[in-house]
């Protein structure tokens, strides 16, 4: 038999570990030995070769059965909301550049008069404003569909 800690050491000590690890994480975001976006694409062919293997092998699936929704329920509960708030008001900016060239898109509109509802006058509206953010989408990513 291997010589390792019991369980709840292990995980005691990669809790505490953990909690005061954030400078080291910080630093290690900002001065990392490959920049991100190069190491990213580098591994394009690994993250494809990877992803089709665990969709083809059911791996996906299997994942989310063994998880449970209760397991899913009560991580999102209790890390979800805080970290959400966060994340949108640090992202402000960030989501009002990306969203710039469809509000423009929208805004530039002009619209078929409203008709009453359910005709065909105002499905001629959706199409409009669907067709001008598809338009931008295609625009501002180069073509590639998502």
């Amino acid at each position: 038999m291997a010589a390792i800690k019991d369980l709840a050491t292990a995980s005691g000590k990669y809790s505490r570990r953990a909690a005061v690890a954030g400078e080291d994480y910080k630093a290690g975001v900002q001065s990392p030995r490959t920049p991100w976006d190069t190491a990213s694409i580098a591994a394009d062919a690994s993250y494809r070769q990877a992803v089709t293997q665990a969709a083809t092998g059911g791996r996906y699936a299997a994942g989310v059965r063994r998880a449970g929704a209760q397991r899913w329920v009560e991580g999102a509960t209790a890390k979800g909301p805080g970290r959400f708030a966060e994340g949108v008001q640090l992202a402000e900016g960030s989501w009002q550049a990306g969203f710039a060239p469809y509000h423009q898109a929208i805004a530039s509109l002009q619209l078929p008069a409203r008709g009453p509802a359910g005709s065909a006058g105002n499905l001629q509206r959706v199409t409009a404003v669907a067709q001008a953010l598809r338009a931008v989408r295609d625009r501002t990513r180069g073509g590639a569909a998502r």
